[in-house]
């Protein structure tokens, strides 16, 4: 029905044009041509023509009428004039009876175009027949109705050859209008946008948009008659990348078709992304004369594209990059190597004490922290150099172009990790309370060839921790004897992790006696004989085994091993309080009294005989927590001894609320004493201050007798040294112990 009517609005549209264009054309020629006609007394020609006019003006005037009647009307002026013509003037205007044939095969249907030559073929034998027209056919002058007829049959199939060829010609535009319909119906709802334009031969010609479909004019909010007819130019905007727009007119330049991405805008201005597909319209060999766009809004699948990104190669609370990131520009820095560009570094950067922040203010607080930590980082860069965040209070800066001479390349990195460290000591505000952030940074260079983005990395790392180890809130640059440190302490770390299931480990037990000599207690020290027989230092692996998790399991095992030994001494009568150290990792464990409770539940020991020895250190970090635990193991029975006292940093505000029951004096002053002046004096307001708060006294590295009198001329101290007892295992002990006379029992128990 669609098609149906498409036709019969074209076939209105070529009537009202035919009707126009002969009132205007027989206005003109009769007013010319009427003149001649008087002049030679044609005058039924001249009233035919002039009545012509008038019913063509009629019937131009009375649109009222139906197509069909118009039509028809028009059709009998024409045969009317056809006749007229043909009876006054005679064969020579026979032609003029093609035209109502014709014209009904174009503006009605075949049918039509058939009674209208079968009307012509009428009037065409009347008259010949008649002999009002001469058709002088050669040798049949004599037989008009012959010659009529032999006439009827040329125009006859002359005019249906005619109108056939137009009624076909008219089914298949038929045909295409219907085609055409339904491929505009369809394109217009389309989810795709669609667009076609006529294509310039140039970016900056002109190029008209003749069709937009329904989806198109929603997205973009369009009306129809707004977008047609305007420049394709009017979707651009300032975030739309020319270089695309350029590769699409060079694909369009040699008729191919092409894929792009790019922004173009709404009608409001609102930007979005298309995935748009520009195919060209043109004949072989010929430039394309049109443009057919097919677009796809793709603007949330490239938000979630840029989200994954940013979650792939983004630190989600700073917005620095993160170590993808960073490694992958590493690498390319690398394999790009020093030609052209200079040595380049990496400065690797740990926040100092960023854990007590965590601890006393909450993570919350701490995130803040790192969010200054980081805009401060990023605005005290250059713009070419990097900065990431990789994880937990570390940065990682990338530094590029630093020249190709090793040293200016080093000044200049540690330059510029002073810049960075200055940067972040700046006065910083967090929740009302001032705060300064110290950081310690490692700087390693790409001076050595061969060297990996992993490795560089692990280099400035290492130099961070000996940064660490000299203070803290320092600056360290990466030397390759820190490495072979680092390895060694790594090789040690593996074999300590399977020396205690191997038998390896070993408790050793050092005496303590009081100024008569007499045993008091015992401290046990740790051993580790390799299973080839070689020793290795406490004070070399227990710094290895503090600076990993291996230290947790290890403590357990001396609280065991501490436990059964009381037992083993009891069983001889000569048992003692025993001390074991206590890691400052461990204590802070949450399960650390738990633990404690369950061996002590296990062994059955009391816990009034062990004496958990612990660091300066540990009194002073998170204080509150501290006292609480050393409250609850109090409660248990068990006493605390401070380890090497006075050589660390002692609150004695908080060392008063302490449940103490012992100082310990580190061996470093009872070495000089009592010649040196200075030791001795420190030992003398140690053994004063302990005396008025009630604490019991140790003396470390007591090794010969004019230390051991010294201390007994200051009010008799407890000593341990290898003066009285060298460390040895447990059963050299209990031999040691067998030999020697029953101590009252007071001294056993104190």
């Amino acid at each position: 029905m669609g098609n149906a009517n498409n036709i019969a609005a074209w076939r209105e549209r070529i009537f009202s044009s035919l009707l126009a264009v002969v009132l205007v054309v027989g206005a003109i020629s009769t007013v010319a041509i009427i003149p001649f006609l008087v002049q030679h007394a044609m005058w039924p020609v001249a009233l035919a023509d002039t009545l012509a006019l008038v019913w063509m003006f009629a019937i131009w005037r009375l649109r009222r009428l139906s197509y069909t009647v118009r039509v028809l009307n028009f059709l009998a002026v024409v045969y009317v004039l056809a006749i007229v013509l043909m009876l006054s003037v005679g064969s020579a205007s026979l032609s003029y009876l093609l035209g109502p044939p014709l014209i009904a095969a174009i503006l009605l249907n075949l049918r039509s175009a058939m009674i209208a030559t079968g009307l012509g073929v009428a009037a065409l034998i009347v008259a010949g027949a008649t002999g009002h027209i001469a058709l002088n056919m050669p040798g049949m002058g004599d037989e008009p109705l012959k010659a009529s007829l032999v006439a009827a049959i040329n125009y006859s199939t002359v005019s249906s050859m005619l109108s056939l060829a137009c009624s076909m010609l008219l089914k298949g535009l038929s045909r295409s209008l219907g085609e055409l319909e339904l491929t505009s119906a369809a394109v217009a709802r389309l989810n795709d946008m669609v667009i076609i334009a006529t294509a310039g031969d140039s970016p900056k010609a002109v190029q008209p948009i003749i069709f937009a479909n329904d989806a198109f004019l929603r997205r973009t909010g369009y009306q129809r008659d707004d977008i047609v007819g305007r420049d394709m130019h009017a979707l651009r905007g300032p975030e739309t990348d020319h270089a695309i727009v350029a590769r699409i007119y060079e694909a369009m330049a040699t008729n191919q078709p092409c894929q792009a991405e790019l922004t173009i805008y709404t009608r409001a201005g609102e930007a979005f992304w298309v995935e748009v597909e520009v195919m060209p319209f043109a004949r072989e060999g010929v430039t394309a004369t049109h443009w057919v766009l097919v677009g796809r809004d793709i603007t949330e699948r490239r938000a979630a594209a840029e989200a994954i990104h940013r979650l792939a190669y983004y630190d989600v609370l700073t917005g620095l990059p993160n170590r993808r990131l960073l490694m992958e520009r590493l690498g390319t820095m690398l394999a790009a190597g020093p030609a052209g560009q200079g040595l380049g570094a990496v400065l690797y950067l740990d926040i100092d004490n960023f854990k007590n922040v965590n601890d006393a203010r909450g993570h919350a607080t701490g995130d803040v922290l790192l969010e200054h930590a980081a805009a401060r980082l990023h605005h005290a860069l250059n713009p070419d150099d990097m900065v990431a965040r990789i994880g937990g209070d570390e940065f990682v800066i990338l530094l590029e172009n630093l020249g190709a001479d090793p040293a200016i390349a080093a000044r200049t990195a540690l330059a510029t990790a002073n810049l960075v460290r200055n940067a972040l000591a700046l006065p910083l505000e967090l929740e009302g309370q001032p705060f300064r952030i110290g950081a310690s940074i490692g700087v390693a260079l790409t001076s050595r060839d061969g060297v990996s983005a992993h490795d560089l990395l692990r280099e400035a790392d290492t130099a961070m921790y000996h940064a660490k180890a000299g203070g803290r809130d320092g600056v360290m640059l990466f030397e390759c004897a820190m490495l072979v440190d680092a390895q060694r302490r790594l090789a040690l770390e593996r074999e300590l992790a399977v020396a205690l299931d191997n038998g390896e480990l070993a408790m050793h037990f050092q005496l303590q006696v009081d100024h008569q000599a007499t045993p008091v207690g015992a401290e046990l020290l740790m051993r580790w004989r390799r299973a080839d027989g070689s020793m290795v230092r406490p004070d070399h692996f227990i710094p290895v085994a503090e600076a990993s998790s291996l230290i947790i399991p290890l403590g357990h095992w001396v609280l065991r091993e501490a436990c059964a030994a009381w037992h083993a001494l009891d069983e001889i009568g000569r048992a003692l309080p025993l001390s074991i150290n206590v890691s400052p990792v461990q204590f802070r464990q949450p399960d650390f009294v738990e633990k404690v409770q369950a061996i002590l539940a296990e062994t059955g020991a009391p816990a009034s005989q062990l004496i958990f020895e612990v660091t300066e250190g540990l009194l002073i970090e998170d204080i509150d927590q501290t006292l609480a635990r050393m409250h609850q193991l109090t409660a248990l029975g068990i006493r605390f001894s401070v380890d090497d006292f006075g050589t660390g940093y002692s609150n004695l505000a908080y060392l008063k609320k302490m449940p103490l029951y012992e100082l310990k004096i580190d061996k470093s002053f009872m070495q000089e004493a009592p010649q040196d002046h200075n030791s001795t004096a420190i030992v003398q307001s140690i053994l004063s201050m302990a005396g008025h708060l009630g604490l019991r006294v140790v003396a470390e590295g007591i090794e010969t007798e004019a230390q051991a009198a010294y201390l007994a001329q200051q009010g008799g101290a407890c000593m341990q040294g290898f003066l009285y007892h060298r460390p040895m295992p447990l059963a050299l002990l209990i031999e040691q112990l067998g030999q020697r006379p029953q101590a009252p029992a007071a001294a056993m128990q104190a």
